[in-house]
């Protein structure tokens, strides 16, 4: 039995059953908890805005919810892994599986199995359901939770410039010609970069060449004043409707495919791509960090139980856990900055804190 990865067939399902109960047991009371906690933030300002009710906030639930699964689970899965150890232990369940010649790895094997199926399916989960959903309320929280527009690739909060001058746009709909900006901001800036007026319009609409804001509030920085123009403004005219269609790509509210083509668009326009290449990568990379939960708080699992060190073995399996999560985001943000290649961002974190709970695991338990 020591040279056979898994156990026999009845403490293996024994194992993988009790682990998925407890994860699921633990994502449903962290996003129950995170999503009451979210809502006494967020619902003065759904309910804002004029005729808003139970239903935008059901509404904000059912686009929030999937965030906070995506989230917390590779952190359910952490704890989910030492409450079950560490109950195991407790009961002399990991002492008699021991005794019956099996070892620490094929103790946890189990575990990694139940864990690699959480982790397909999250990478699954996230592409098909978190994208739109992300997508979806960025567009509606750009238009202060109010009606969203019905055309397609709605993009939120997108800043561009058109020579020294800068536009920033609440809400971008439609394609080509066709293409709408919500909630207009243009600053117009001298060669120092210094503002002289701010153009504040609810639309913008392409003039070819330029973007026609509706009788905008003007602004004038020299004099204090304000106006209100009496027709339609043109500005921008060295912003063009392909700067437009690239002007934000975010990573998190497109699956791979999309988001692969978006970097390659951005990198023939000699567009910077770090940042969404190191996303592309960490879309893969951070599911699996479910795979890594059971090795990292196996120490929790082991040890006597009657020693008294059981809650520090815990405390420490948790430690390594945050440890990692830590870690990532530095990494990633490193990434993002062109501290460390996409790539490396992505996984470096992966592989390090495997070999960390492997090295911790054989030399204490192997």
């Amino acid at each position: 039995m020591l040279f056979d990865f898994f156990p026999s067939r009845t403490p293996t399902w024994y194992l993988a059953r009790t682990f998925i109960t407890r994860i699921l047991a633990v994502l449903v009371m962290l996003v129950l908890v995170l999503m009451m906690l979210d809502l006494l933030t967020t619902t003065a300002d759904i309910l804002a805005y004029p005729g808003n009710g139970q239903a935008q906030l059901l509404h904000y639930v059912g686009l929030r919810v999937p965030q906070l699964i995506a989230r917390f689970l590779p952190y359910s899965v952490l704890l989910a892994t030492i409450i079950t150890l560490a109950t195991f232990n407790q009961n002399s369940e990991v002492v008699a599986m021991k005794a019956a010649g099996l070892s620490a790895h094929q103790i946890l094997a189990p575990l990694i199995l139940a864990a690699a199926v959480i982790a397909g399916a999250s990478f699954a989960f996230n592409e098909r359901v978190v994208t739109r959903a992300t997508a979806a309320l960025s567009a509606w929280q750009a238009v202060d939770y109010g009606a969203v527009p019905a055309e397609s690739n709605i993009r939120a909060n997108v800043y561009l410039t058109s020579g020294s001058d800068i536009l920033l746009a609440a809400l971008v709909s439609g394609a080509g010609a066709a293409t709408r900006m919500r909630d207009v901001t243009y600053y117009q800036r001298d060669a120092r970069g210094m503002i002289q007026r701010e153009l504040r319009s609810g639309s913008a609409v392409w003039a070819n060449p330029g973007w026609r804001l509706d009788n905008p509030q003007i602004f004038d920085v020299r004099t204090a004043a304000s106006t209100r123009a009496t027709g339609p403004v043109v500005v921008g005219r060295e912003l063009l409707l392909d700067q437009v269609a690239l002007g934000k790509v975010d990573p998190d509210a497109e699956p791979l495919t999309e988001l692969s083509s978006s970097i390659k668009a951005l990198d023939e326009a000699g567009r910077r791509t770090a940042e969404l290449k190191g996303k592309w990568w960490h879309k893969i990379s951070g599911p699996l960090a479910a795979v890594l939960m059971p090795l990292l708080g196996a120490v929790a699992g082991f040890g006597l139980a009657r020693s008294g060190q059981l809650f520090t073995r815990a405390v420490i399996g948790m430690a390594l856990g945050f440890a990692y999560f830590i870690v990532d985001n530095a990494a990633l943000a490193m990434g993002s900055f062109g501290g460390y290649p996409p790539l490396l961002a992505a996984w470096a974190p992966f592989l390090l804190f495997f070999l960390v709970g492997e090295t911790v695991l054989i030399r204490t338990e192997e």
